[in-house]
């Protein structure tokens, strides 16, 4: 196989030419858009994240939820005291596996998926670019992803 000649810029180290820079100011800047928006519902964008994972797959474990959000267990057990509190979800001992902790929604979480739905119009309306581009932009974001952790 043939080795792929790579060209950098002419100074490499420019702040503006960093992948990693211009990833952690677009994460930084859109999860901003998302506060006033989620306030509302009473979740913060990790909360929302969660709740999104369950309104697609509950019952899960917390291990199976962990994988799905890409999130440690112990970066998601905060997160998910903090809804249990908040009445949206329930944690329980998984009957066949007492070491299994299972989360479901409660039905007052169920309810707030209906309201969720407002969240995506409004993000692309703040952030006016068409949806196309959105959704191509989170394709490239998720082969990124998946090359940084090969």
């Amino acid at each position: 196989m043939a080795e792929t000649e790579i060209t950098l810029p002419a100074n490499p180290l420019a702040l503006e030419h960093q992948v990693c820079f211009a990833l952690a100011v677009a994460a930084r800047t859109v999860i901003a858009l998302y506060r006033p928006v989620l306030e509302p519902m009473g979740l913060t964008h990790p909360q929302y994240l969660v709740m999104l994972a369950l309104w697609e797959h509950e019952p899960v474990s917390v291990k199976e939820l962990s994988g799905l959000l890409q999130l440690e267990p112990a970066t998601l057990s905060p997160l998910l005291k903090r809804l249990e509190a908040a009445g949206l979800l329930e944690r329980n001992r998984s009957a066949t596996d007492e070491r299994s902790l299972a989360v479901a929604l409660t039905p007052a979480g169920r309810k707030l998926r209906e309201q969720a739905l407002e969240v995506p119009p409004a993000i692309v309306e703040r952030l006016g670019m068409d949806v196309d581009e959105l959704m191509d932009i989170q394709a490239r974001l998720t082969k990124v992803i998946a090359a940084a952790t090969r």
